[in-house]
């Protein structure tokens, strides 16, 4: 199980998560490596929850299937749960987004494309259309009269 973990530095919002419904699918981005001859795929990947393929020789699916170019082997990603969300806290802490069971292969990064959406802190202001790609994200809460951003924004892959 590999787990995406993000840090970042909220201002006046709070529950932070992907836009990921099956209306609207989030695909999360990924650079994998294969676990057993350690090659890179030169590409970006993506994968969605609601997305699922056969796994060759099996009646299972899993949500993303890769065959590694340099050993051949055919190596799964499935998504546990819908994602979670990242609650404000100060000062930033670590927490899981979403959780991956991985076969034979491992994701090394992680590229926020996509819409991500949150609420205010202390007002009842959504605010959707975010875009986290650049590490940072800046709005105004006319309910609050105040600016609230997200900054600092760090992703990591660990072991769950």
């Amino acid at each position: 199980m590999l787990a995406l973990i993000l840090t970042a530095d909220l201002t006046g919002v709070t529950e932070l998560r992907p836009l990921d419904t099956a209306e609207e699918p989030y695909f999360y981005t990924f650079k994998v490596q294969c676990t057993s001859c350690r090659e890179t795929h030169p590409n970006w990947v993506s994968i969605s929850r609601f997305e699922s393929t056969d796994i060759s020789g099996s009646k299972g699916v899993a949500n993303f299937v890769w065959r590694c170019k340099a050993c051949k082997r055919e190596s799964t990603a499935s998504i546990k749960d819908a994602p979670k969300t990242y609650v404000h806290a100060s000062p930033p802490t670590r927490q899981t987004i979403i959780e991956f069971d991985c076969r034979g292969l491992e994701f090394t990064a992680f590229q926020a494309n996509g819409e991500w959406m949150a609420k205010g802190l202390e007002t009842p202001t959504k605010f959707n259309s975010i875009d986290l790609a650049e590490g940072e994200w800046y709005d105004f809460d006319e309910k609050s009269g105040e600016e609230v951003s997200i900054k600092d924004v760090k992703w990591e892959i660990r072991r769950a």
